[in-house]
């Protein structure tokens, strides 16, 4: 279990980079085609869809994801801690 928590963990750094690149492709690709001077911008808007919508997906169902196990992680140890000194009185 912790092997594939360690993989899942790598992936999403790996996405979170992938997403960070592919944003600053798009903002160089955008000043260039502003100058006249073809970076890719149209590649990068035929990618769009299939490729860079699917990773910024899967980050921000991630981060929720992460958060939402870490407040519940969080509430069930504060409930253990809380149950376990309750009964030592």
């Amino acid at each position: 279990m912790a092997r594939l928590r360690e993989v899942i963990n790598w992936l999403l750094v790996a996405d979170s980079f992938f997403v960070l690149a592919s944003f600053g492709w798009f903002v160089v690709a955008l000043v260039g085609r502003s100058l006249a001077v073809p970076l890719g911008f149209d590649l990068w808007i035929r990618l769009w869809e299939p490729l860079f919508m699917p990773a910024i997906g899967l980050l921000m169902a991630a981060t929720l994801i992460s958060g939402v196990l870490s407040y519940v992680q969080n509430r069930w140890l504060l409930r253990s801690v809380g149950s376990d000194l309750r009964s030592r009185d």
